[in-house]
């Protein structure tokens, strides 16, 4: 069963959106991640989708990457959708569509590449649309997906306990079940890694000012639909100063990256054109070389 709600979800980010990339500076420093991760391609792609494309921008990195590719940019919010479009151009055009990750209105097999930045965390669990993912994947298309994990925003979770025994601060799946749905939905070889930003704040409320901003505030359906009364505002603000460092209040960010790649042909060596081909432990050897 779902703990976020969708419609919240689509409501959320679509009020979020003028302001959204002026805020978004976690969503930036993941999507350069990702975009880094595309040098392991061997071939171009020549269909993308950038699913949950916020305002844009990854979708028109990558057309800028991939000329002669036809880049699909889909989000919830069709105000998102309104800004990405603004990055369209009739050299480089970026088809908008939208739609729910876990219902997309495209063929099967229709693309070679998903880029998915930091949106799966807002579906819980992710099992329907990564099987929608894998479903419009060519065999052999690659998934790079980035998503929160579960030690996101883990200082204002417990600053919420200890205050009352309300849910305040939206669940997020670990590295581990997310391999496990990426299997079931039959990708081969997913391969996984985690980083961790800590971000200081000078008070709570700007803390949560921020995350207003991005459209990333509480959205679990157990969440109290009434407005927090004072008292537990303050002891939540009372039970985070105890937290305080010299730079600040600190707010943790899990980051959760995945690589995977839609079962089928991944084993072939042709370089035909449209082909996606990546090396495991080419991989694997890189992502260890960056923690040393």
């Amino acid at each position: 069963m779902t703990r976020l709600d969708p419609q919240v979800v689509a409501a959320s980010f679509g009020a979020a959106s003028r302001g959204y990339d002026a805020a978004a500076w976690l969503q930036g420093a993941a999507r350069t991640e990702l975009l880094s991760r595309l040098e392991l391609l061997r071939a171009p792609p020549l269909a993308v989708l950038d699913l949950g494309a916020g305002t844009g921008l990854a979708a028109r990195e990558l057309k800028r990457r991939y000329r002669r590719a036809k880049v699909t940019a889909t989000d919830i919010a069709a105000p998102m959708l309104e800004v990405a479009g603004r990055h369209s151009r009739f050299w480089r055009p970026i088809r908008c569509v939208q739609a729910d990750a876990r219902d997309l209105p495209f063929a099967d097999a229709s693309f070679d590449l998903v880029f998915c930045n930091l949106m799966l965390q807002w579906l819980t669990p992710p099992d329907d649309a990564l099987d929608e993912v894998r479903r419009v994947l060519r065999p052999g298309g690659l998934l790079l997906a980035s998503s929160f994990g579960p030690e996101t925003l883990r200082e204002l979770r417990t600053a919420w306990a200890a205050a009352d025994d309300g849910v305040h601060v939206n669940d997020f799946v670990d590295v581990h079940d997310l391999g496990s749905a990426l299997a079931r939905a039959g990708f081969a070889e997913p391969v996984l890694d985690v980083d961790r930003h800590v971000h200081h704040y000078t008070d709570v409320r700007t803390l949560m000012r921020e995350l207003k901003s991005i459209g990333a505030h509480n959205m679990d359906v157990r969440r109290s639909r009434g407005l927090t009364g004072r008292r537990a505002l303050q002891r939540m603000e009372a039970a985070y100063e105890t937290m305080r460092t010299s730079a600040g209040l600190p707010a943790t960010w899990q980051l959760v990256y995945a690589v995977a790649w839609a079962a089928g042909e991944r084993g072939a060596r042709q370089e035909s054109a449209g082909e996606v081909h990546i090396g495991v432990e080419q991989l694997r050897a890189r992502l260890a070389s960056r923690r040393k």
